[in-house]
């Protein structure tokens, strides 16, 4: 199992935003990524295998996160509900 470690600041401010119907999607995100973060998408399509990822959720939101493999972490970055 992996770690969700303190977000980033802005990905912090993003979540606080977040309407209430988003937070339940974004649970069941965290708990995924604990589980298997590398479920998510590559950011960088040129490289399938990078650990910085992406993660769709709830329809309507986007996550981008970096996976820290050697402790097992992972780093939220970015939080996006449109």
């Amino acid at each position: 199992m992996y770690s969700i470690v303190q977000p980033d600041p802005i990905a912090q401010e993003q979540i606080i935003a977040l309407p209430d119907d988003a937070l339940l999607y974004l649970s069941d995100a965290f708990k995924l990524l604990q589980l298997a973060p590398w479920s998510g998408d590559a950011f960088d399509p040129a490289n399938p295998a990078g650990n910085l990822r992406t993660l769709k959720f709830g329809g309507r939101g986007l996550m981008t996160y970096l996976v820290l493999e050697p402790q097992r972490e992972v780093y939220i970055t970015r939080v996006q509900w449109i």
